[in-house]
């Protein structure tokens, strides 16, 4: 790939999650911050103008600056993220998705939210800053 055809796909992929995330901002099953994650890396490598507009968002930016700077999630992201996950995983047990199917997806969402559980719930206290 070219750089001119990278930077088009970068910033096509970036605009795409963008508008996914804002639409998972709206729709309760739909997640927003990883979408606009992906949005960040996109325009990271395509534009900053772009990429500086999302982390300056009134309503998203406070969160992708916290993942960029200390790879925070917020305890109420957690729980949105297990609770997601979670009821996902019953309505597909309940619509009778193929066990193989069942378990597939619940070893996915498993691994999802262990790493989330891993991840701190807010910055680390500074220990150089004056009380």
């Amino acid at each position: 790939m070219t750089g001119r055809v990278a930077r088009i796909a970068y910033l096509v992929t970036g605009l795409v999650f963008v508008v996914l995330g804002v639409l998972g901002a709206v729709l309760p099953v739909l997640p927003t911050t990883p979408f606009l994650l992906v949005s960040l890396w996109a325009f990271s490598k395509s534009s900053a103008r772009l990429e500086r507009w999302l982390l300056e968002h009134p309503r998203f930016g406070p969160r992708l600056v916290a993942w960029r700077t200390e790879r925070v999630i917020p305890w109420a992201v957690k729980l949105t993220a297990w609770g997601s996950m979670t009821a996902s995983l019953t309505i597909m047990a309940v619509t009778g998705v193929p066990l193989t199917a069942l378990l597939g997806a619940g070893a996915v969402m498993a691994i999802g939210a262990i790493y989330i559980a891993t991840k701190p719930s807010r910055p680390p206290r500074d220990e150089t800053a004056a009380p």
